[in-house]
C-alpha cells in the first residue's frame, strides 16, 4: 500500500523512513513499558522515583500520538473536512504537551511541599537471592538501565522527523535524548538518602518535575502557534522553512511575473499555500496559472496544496505594501 498525507503520496525514500519512524515508535513503547514496570516495582518512598516513574507513564503520550495521527492523516480530503485530516498531528502535539505540562506542574509543586515540611523518605532492605540488599542499590541500577535505550532511539528519531517534517516525532525525540538527566538526577538523589542527606531525594524530585514542566512549555508553545497558523517553521522551530523562499523565487523566475510572495502554514507534515502573483501586464492564460501552480507542487512533496491568486499589488503580509480592506478600516 503506497503511503500518503491526505492526497500526497510519499517519495518511495520517505516511504521507507515512515515505515522506520513506526517501527521505532512501536519499539519506544515496548521499552517504556519495560522501564515503567522496573521503576514501579523498586520504587517505594522516594519522591526522586515516583517523578521519574510519572515521567516514564507520560512519555508514552508522544509515540501514541504519532502512531495515532499517521493512521488518520492518511485519508484523503472530503466534503466535511476539505483541508484534509493533516491537524490530527497537531492535536496530537498539543494534547501530549498539555499533560506533561499538568502533571509537570503537579510534582513541582509535591515535590516543593515534600522538602519545605522535612520529610524523610525511608529506603528499606529486601531479599533477593537470599541476600539482604539496599533498595536504593536497585533503585540506581534499575534508573541506569533504563536510560540508555530512550537516548539511544532518540538519537536516531530526529534525523527521521527531520526528513518527515514531523515536530511530534521531533518533541518525542528532544524529550528521550534528554532521559539521562533524569536517571542522573534520580541516581544522584537515592544516594544522598544513603549517606544522609534527606533532601536530595526531594530536590532530585523537583528537579525532574522541572525538566517534564520545561518539556510540555516547549512543545504546547510550539503546537499552539502551529495550530494558529504562524509562519510555517522547520521541523525543530530554529528559523522559517526554506521553502517558503523556494516557492516565492521560482514564481518570480517565472517570465510573465512581476513579483510574488507566498502564506504558508504548517498543517502537521505538509503545507498549504496562498501564492500571490502581480503579472507584468495582463492576467496569463489559465494554463499559464495551473503550470505555475503544478511547478510550486513540484518543487517539494511537503507542498500539499497551492491557491494561485494574481494581484494588482502584493499584500503586507508578504512584503507587499497593501493592506485589506478591513485592516484599512481598523
Amino acid at each position: 500500500m503506497t503511503a500518503r498525507f491526505g492526497r500526497t503520496e510519499l517519495p518511495e525514500d520517505l516511504e521507507r523512513v515512515l515505515r522506520k519512524a513506526v517501527r521505532l515508535q512501536w519499539t519506544t513503547l515496548a521499552v517504556l513499558a519495560v522501564s515503567v514496570t522496573l521503576v514501579f516495582l523498586t520504587m517505594g518512598n522516594s519522591q526522586a522515583m515516583k517523578a521519574a516513574w510519572i515521567e516514564d507513564m507520560l512519555s508514552f503520550a508522544p509515540p501514541l500520538a504519532f502512531l495515532i495521527a499517521v493512521r488518520i492523516v492518511n485519508k484523503p480530503p472530503s466534503e466535511g473536512y476539505p483541508y484534509g485530516y493533516h491537524r490530527a498531528t497537531g492535536v496530537g502535539h498539543l494534547v501530549a504537551a498539555v499533560a506533561l505540562c499538568a502533571m509537570g506542574a503537579f510534582l513541582l509543586i509535591d515535590s516543593g511541599m515534600g522538602l519545605l515540611k522535612g520529610e524523610h523518605p525511608p529506603i528499606g532492605s529486601v531479599e533477593l537471592l537470599g541476600q539482604t540488599v539496599w533498595l536504593g542499590w536497585l533503585m540506581m541500577a534499575v534508573m541506569a538501565l533504563t536510560a540508555v535505550p530512550p537516548v539511544i532511539l532518540g538519537r536516531i528519531k530526529i534525523k527521521l522527523a527531520k526528513d518527515l517534517h514531523n515536530k511530534v516525532l521531533y518533541a518525542d525525540a528532544d524529550m528521550n535524548k534528554a532521559d539521562w538527566m533524569t536517571a542522573v538526577g534520580t541516581i544522584l538523589g537515592v544516594a544522598g538518602i544513603g549517606i544522609g542527606l534527606w533532601w536530595a531525594d526531594a530536590a532530585a524530585a523537583l528537579f525532574i518535575a522541572a525538566s517534564i514542566l520545561h518539556d510540555g512549555w516547549k512543545n504546547m508553545h510550539g503546537a499552539v502557534t502551529d495550530l494558529m497558523d504562524t509562519r510555517a517553521m522547520t521541523f525543530d522551530d530554529g528559523k522559517p522553512h526554506p521553502l517558503i523562499k523556494r516557492v516565492d523565487e521560482y514564481l518570480r523566475g517565472l517570465p510573465w511575473v512581476e513579483s510574488a510572495g507566498s502564506r504558508v502554514r504548517d498543517q502537521g507534515q505538509v503545507f498549504h499555500v496562498e501564492a500571490f502573483v502581480v503579472p507584468r501586464d495582463q492576467l496569463p492564460p489559465l494554463e499559464a496559472l495551473e503550470a505555475a501552480r503544478d511547478g510550486c507542487i513540484d518543487l517539494d512533496w511537503k507542498i500539499q496544496d497551492l491557491v494561485m491568486v494574481p494581484v494588482a499589488e502584493l499584500p503586507a503580509e508578504v512584503g507587499g505594501q497593501r493592506q485589506h480592506q478591513s485592516e484599512r478600516s481598523l
